[in-house]
């Protein structure tokens, strides 16, 4: 049988481009899943799955049909097609936990795709598991995008192990997946073994005070990291504090991004001693962190002797021209300062503020500003 003959034979079997919820997944709930004996053996599962493998499957499409098969669910024309590329992008197509298994006990044997997006594929712990246990094998995949995927603690603990034994993988996102500390704490020892990836996506998750804590200390020991993302938690108090205090031991991190937190002044005073002996940290978005007119003094008194930071964004923080004005002043103040760009937006400046700019831009011809426009022209608006 030729090789249009089958595929003419599977096209029925097969789901077309686009997304939706497969046939078989079941109707999907906001809460975390709950973990069944049968959830434990998805490596197992993997390993059997590939025991009985004969033929050499580079690509790993006969085993994807063999296992959208064995898992009762319909494959996804798309991925089959595209098996071949370096790059696959399969967000929104709706997975689920037993269509994310077939995919990744493709991928074990796939030695093509380098860059995988599974963003919003509703996989949950489970799929996220099966994705973990295929990184365990998989030496090619250096990109992967698993945010928006409900994946809790369950899910994280499983990508922990993972990132502990993975050594090709560089950038991970697990935005959206409903982490919390109970997930941080899995993350933590994974942060500080693992010693190739370079880029993490933790935003719009549920991390609090205790999360900042213990991915605080975990970020003090990394060796690794260049850019780490937390926007969008509820890190605050204590916890920002102790994260400060890990962000002032670490010499590796070059993009932070801290926005719409709840960093306060307890958080500014401590950022304000990480920026004074932090000399690698390059990016560093603070905005919408309650950060008050005190608290960006302080922040400014760091700024003062920091030679790195070239990119400082305190947009929406109640911190008034002032402190707009404190952060500028320090910038002007430092012969070795680094800074090419300050953005306050939402935050109306004064004529003081305006004029300190333009003497500034005599040293730092190169240094940009952004705000939301002068008071008094905000006022004739109004």
């Amino acid at each position: 049988m030729g090789l249009q003959d089958e595929d003419r034979m599977n096209e029925e079997d097969e789901v077309d481009e686009g997304g939706g919820i497969h046939p078989g997944d079941g109707q999907q709930q906001e809460e975390e899943c709950v973990i069944s004996d049968e959830d434990y053996d998805t490596d197992l599962e993997l390993d059997r799955f590939h025991n009985e493998r004969r033929a050499y499957d580079p690509t790993g499409q006969s085993s994807y049909k063999e296992a959208c098969k064995m898992l009762n669910v319909i494959p996804v024309s798309y991925f089959l097609r595209n098996m071949n590329q370096s790059e696959v992008n399969m967000m929104h197509y709706g997975l689920g936990s037993q269509g994310t298994k077939a995919l990744a006990i493709s991928l074990v044997t796939n030695t093509s795709i380098l860059k995988l997006n599974l963003r919003d594929n509703w996989m949950e712990g489970v799929g996220g598991a099966a994705i973990a246990d295929m990184l365990k094998e998989n030496c090619y995949i250096t990109e992967i995008d698993l945010s928006e995927n409900r994946m809790g603690e369950y899910g994280a603990r499983a990508l922990s192990s993972m990132l502990l034994e993975n050594s090709t993988l560089f950038s991970l996102n697990l935005s959206g997946n409903h982490l919390d500390e109970r997930a941080a704490r899995h993350l933590s020892p994974a942060l500080i073994g693992n010693q190739k990836l370079q880029h993490l996506d933790l935003s719009h998750n549920r991390f609090g005070d205790i999360a900042g804590e213990i991915l605080g200390a975990a970020i003090t020991e990394n060796t690794a990291m260049k850019s780490l993302n937390l926007a969008w938690n509820c890190i605050r108090g204590k916890g920002a504090i102790e994260f400060a205090k890990g962000l002032e031991g670490n010499i590796f991190l070059r993009i932070l991004d801290l926005s719409y937190n709840g960093l306060g002044k307890e958080g500014a005073v401590a950022l304000e001693e990480a920026l004074k002996h932090n000399n690698t940290l390059e990016d560093l978005n603070i905005s919408n962190n309650r950060i008050p007119l005190e608290g960006a003094i302080h922040l400014a008194l760091g700024l003062k002797v920091n030679t790195t930071l070239r990119i400082l964004k305190m947009s929406r923080n109640p911190m008034q021209s002032a402190g707009c004005f404190a952060i500028l002043k320090s910038v002007q103040a430092n012969p070795e300062t680094a800074a090419e760009f300050l953005e306050f937006s939402d935050i109306c400046v004064d004529q003081e503020f305006e004029d300190l700019f333009e003497s500034t831009k005599e040293t730092l011809p190169n240094l940009q500003v952004k705000h939301g426009g002068k008071i008094n022209a905000a006022l004739k608006k109004s």
